[in-house]
């Protein structure tokens, strides 16, 4: 959970930055917005995980698929919303959405990885 805190406040610190030095332009204004929700989802992906993990991983495969279809699906949702609200720059926001998207997604992989890899050690 703390690296996910972490993560979450490099990224700020990246957009901080970015409208600091000019290249606020290029980033949405919706972006603390798309920060702030993929840091939802990954805490909620976390909490969910981690009942997964219990039990000695019996259940691990179905709490990871139902936290995937979770994200999926609030992430189709969140985009539509921004999209009907009439976002200005919608290409930018489209960008950086899945940008982050695919930043968080690595990083919940390298995560799950490091776990699963520290669990299967005899």
């Amino acid at each position: 959970m703390l690296r996910t805190i972490l993560f979450s406040a490099i990224i700020g610190i990246v957009f901080f930055t970015a409208e600091y030095f000019g290249f606020g332009a290029i980033l949405p204004k919706e972006k603390w917005f798309i920060l702030a929700f993929f840091f939802t989802l990954s805490v909620l992906q976390h909490r969910i995980l981690s009942f997964g993990f219990q039990d000695d991983n019996d259940k691990f495969v179905q709490f990871y698929l139902a936290s995937a279809v979770i994200k999926l699906v609030l992430c189709i949702v969140f985009v539509a919303v921004f999209v009907y609200l009439q976002v200005n720059e919608v290409v930018s926001f489209i960008i950086t959405f899945f940008a982050l998207y695919l930043f968080y997604t690595c990083f919940e992989v390298v995560g799950m990885y490091r776990n699963l890899r520290r669990d299967l050690k005899p």
